[in-house]
């Protein structure tokens, strides 16, 4: 594993630590590593939506109306919550 020195100002050195004692990281590495997969994941899903939204405009007009869109959605989201 590879090492990084990184400078914090107090206040933010405090925080990490007091992350660190809470129980839920073992180390102040622990919780910075963790931050940092999540900001790898939250990257992940904005990337996934801009390509989704890409698409979507390039696909073109629907030729669906309003009201036949939204009773598709409400009909795809009961269909979801079924088991």
């Amino acid at each position: 594993m590879a090492t990084m020195n990184v400078s914090l100002p107090d206040p933010m050195k405090d925080w990490v630590e007091a992350r660190a004692r809470t129980g839920r990281y073992s180390t102040a590495s622990d919780y910075v590593r963790d931050l940092i997969r999540r900001d790898q994941e939250r990257a992940d899903g904005i990337a996934d939506l801009q390509t989704l939204v890409s698409e979507g405009l390039e696909s073109g007009e629907s030729g669906r109306s309003r009201d036949d869109i939204a009773r598709l959605s409400r009909d795809m989201a009961a269909a979801s919550r079924q088991p």
